[in-house]
This record gives structure tokens, sequence and C-alpha cells, in this order.
């Protein structure tokens, strides 16, 4: 069976962001679900009141026009990005950002454990993670396998090769598969939840670049839906919430193995 592709497989140009942009006030189930994951963020740093807010892999999305304070940035110089850099090194001194937004990025950054490393550096103690990533539910990996560019690859190592661009496992990899190794390694880190969730709204969104399969008026009763079977999210759920926090008291530590 050939492939469906789900979103635009160019994520790395100008053009890409424009027409994620654009999807955004087309499509009204991509516009109402990505609002509602920046509010969930911006509900979530509330509890954080000292430091900088800060989203990686901002693209062409909207999540200032939730968040006004929010410092957006992507490796590349897209058009109104507040700053361009790598997500393995962030420009900003130890213990300046109070939380680090991240909406499908995770899965795309190369060294992962850079990233970590960075974060644990720059956050403040008590400070957030936030990430909302691809889930490895029965039913994600049958359509991330199946209906998606993108690898998913559960059982591969814990960075990307040169000429890869994502696994959508890498946040299972790292934060349920290789957990022992993680808490052992990131000892200022700690993971407060994995929530499964959103089975059926980005399906049927068309994602960026296919069409929407239902009408707008229809996405209130499938968040009722999806509300019904919160039960079997855990197998059903197409994308995880992952909150990470920085302990009190803690600083960085040097990676010691990367494989």
């Amino acid at each position: 069976m050939p492939k469906r592709i789900l979103c635009t497989p160019d994520l790395t140009s100008p053009e890409s962001a424009e027409k994620h942009h654009s999807a955004f006030f087309r499509k009204a189930y991509v516009q109402r679900l990505y609002g509602e994951w920046y509010n969930s963020f911006a509900a979530e740093i509330q509890s954080v009141s000292r430091g900088k807010y800060l989203e990686i892999g901002s693209g062409g999305g909207f999540l200032k026009s939730v968040f006004p304070e929010v410092i957006t940035s992507d490796i590349l110089p897209f058009p109104k990005m507040d700053m361009v850099f790598n997500a393995e090194q962030i420009p900003f001194r130890n213990e300046e950002l109070a939380c680090i937004m991240m909406l499908n990025v995770f899965h795309h950054i190369h060294r992962p454990y850079l990233f970590l490393k960075e974060a644990e550096r720059t956050l403040v103690p008590g400070g957030k993670i936030l990430m909302i990533e691809p889930a490895n539910s029965i039913f994600s990996r049958f359509i991330y396998k199946n209906f998606h560019h993108e690898p998913f690859q559960e059982d591969a190592g814990r960075e990307l090769a040169e000429q890869e661009n994502a696994n959508q496992a890498l946040p299972y990899i790292y934060f349920q598969r290789d957990r022992d190794w993680l808490e052992n390694e990131f000892q200022g880190l700690q993971i407060e939840e994995i929530r499964y969730h959103t089975p059926f709204r980005y399906l049927i969104s068309g994602g960026m670049a296919t069409v929407q399969l239902l009408p707008a008026f229809t996405f209130d009763l499938i968040t009722k839906l999806e509300q019904l079977v919160e039960p079997l999210h855990k197998h059903l759920g197409l994308f995880c919430s992952i909150t990470i926090s920085k302990k009190p008291g803690k600083s960085e530590r040097g990676i010691q193995d990367n494989q």
C-alpha cells in the first residue's frame, strides 16, 4: 500500500514555514488544535515565575499570539523569528530560562542528549521543559509507520545519523525505553508527566498539507469523542505531552556515555 503524506515532507525551509503558518489559519481543525496545545503550554508555565520563556522550533507557528512573552526560535531564519540557533547549543546563561516549549521538535534534534544537557544548564531550579511529541501507541505506530513520511523506529539509537532528519520515536526512546539511562545521566532533571492524547483530531485535520476530512463544525463533537475514549488513549493516542522539570538546587552534569 502506498504511503500517504500527512504533512509536508520539507520542514527545513522558509517556504515550508510559510505553508505551515497558512495552514494554521486556513484549516479550522489545525488552528483550534494548535491553539489548544499552545494554551496548555501557557497554563503550565504560570507556576514558574522567574526567568525567560523560550520556544524552540517555532517555525510557522503562532505561540507568540497566545503567549506574547515567549521568545521564538528556530534553527533557520524563518520570518518574524526572535532568535536563530541549534537546540544543541542554547545561547542563554546558566539558570536564565523559566521554561522551554517545543511542539513536534524533539524528534528532529540530531543529538537530543546535548539539548537536554543545555536545558539542564539554562533552566532555573523548578523550571520546565514542555513538549508535545508523537506518541508510541498501538494506533500511532500503525499510522506513523504506514502513512507518514518521517520514520518511526522505536528500536533505534539515541541520536540521528547525519543524513537523517527525524525519528518520531525519539521521545519514546529517551523518556520511556531508556528512562533509567536518562535519570542517571541527567540527575538535575525529573520527568513529571507523560500523557497520551489526541487520537483523532490531527488525522481529521489532514495535518499541514492534506485536505481536512470533516467540516469545521465537527471539531467540538470529535473533541467530546476523544474525551469519552480517554481511558484508551494509551493505546490510541497519536501524541503525548511530556513535562520535565529541573530539580531545586541541581545543575548540569557532563555526558559520560552518548550511546
